[in-house]
C-alpha cells in the first residue's frame, strides 16, 4: 500500500498539538470491554478491539501502548461510569446513602460485568505488577464515593470527626473487588447490606437497631438519645 492510499488510522503517530477525540477514546474502551466479555483477557487483541470500535490499530496504540494498559483503563472507565460523584445519594443518614449507591442490574448486565472482572483477574494473575493500577481502576472510584458520603456524615454530626474514613471508605469497594476477582461472584444488595450493617457502621460507632433506625454505639451518646421524659405524677382522686 502506498503512502498516498494508507488508511489515516494506520499512519504515523499524530503530529504534536493534535487533540485526542474523547468520544473516540470512550468508543474504543467500550469496544475493549465488549471483547473482554466475549473472549477474556487472553483472547483479547488490539485487532479485535480495533474491529469492534471501527478504528485503526495504530489509533489504539497511540493511546494505549499495551493490551494490559488498555484493559485496565477500560475497566476504570466502567467503574467511573457507575458513579456520579456530583450526584451522590442524600437520604439524611449514612446507611441510607451507602445503600443508595447500589443500582440493580439486569441478569445480562450482571453476567457481562462478572465476565469482565474475571478477565481482569486472569490478567492480574499473569502480571502482578499491574496490581496497583488495577486497584486504582477498580477500588478507588467507589472508595472516593464512600469517602464523600462519610465526610457528609461528619458534617451533619452523625459520626465522629476523628473516624478513620480514609481506611473505612475502602472496605466495601475492596471486598467487592475480592468478591468479583477472587470468588467470581456478583456484588448484590444482600452482600452490601451485610457489609454496611455488620462492618462499616459499627466501625464508625453506629449500629442499626431492630427498627432499622441507626443508633450510636457509644453508651454516653446513646443514653442522651434514649433518655425518657420525666413521668408526671398521677393525681389521686
Amino acid at each position: 500500500m502506498s503512502a498516498e492510499t494508507q488508511h489515516p488510522d494506520e499512519a504515523a503517530p499524530a503530529q504534536p498539538g493534535r487533540k485526542r477525540d474523547p468520544s473516540l477514546d470512550a468508543k474504543i474502551l467500550d469496544a475493549a470491554l465488549d471483547v473482554l466479555a466475549d473472549v477474556g483477557a487472553v483472547g483479547l487483541t488490539m485487532d479485535l478491539v480495533a474491529a469492534r470500535a471501527g478504528a485503526g490499530k495504530a489509533t489504539i496504540y497511540r493511546r494505549w501502548t499495551s493490551k494490559s494498559e488498555l484493559i485496565i483503563e477500560a475497566v476504570a472507565q466502567m467503574k467511573r461510569n457507575q458513579i456520579d460523584l456530583k450526584h451522590l445519594p442524600d437520604t439524611g443518614t449514612l446507611r441510607g446513602d451507602l445503600l443508595g449507591l447500589f443500582k440493580p442490574q439486569s441478569n445480562e448486565e450482571r453476567d457481562r460485568r462478572l465476565k469482565i472482572m474475571t478477565a481482569l483477574a486472569t490478567l492480574l494473575s499473569q502480571d502482578e505488577a499491574l496490581a496497583d493500577a488495577a486497584n486504582g481502576a477498580v477500588v478507588e472510584p467507589w472508595a472516593a464515593a464512600h469517602r464523600a458520603l462519610m465526610e457528609r456524615a461528619i458534617t451533619r454530626g452523625e459520626i465522629s470527626a476523628s473516624a478513620d474514613i480514609v481506611t473505612l471508605s475502602q472496605v466495601i469497594p475492596s471486598m467487592a473487588a475480592y468478591r468479583s476477582l477472587v470468588q467470581r461472584k456478583s456484588f448484590d444488595l444482600a452482600f452490601l447490606v451485610s457489609m454496611v450493617d455488620g462492618v462499616v457502621l459499627p466501625a464508625l460507632g453506629l449500629v442499626p437497631g431492630h427498627s432499622g433506625r441507626i443508633e450510636s454505639s457509644s453508651p454516653r451518646r446513646a443514653g442522651r438519645r434514649t433518655r425518657s421524659k420525666p413521668r408526671t405524677a398521677k393525681r389521686e382522686s
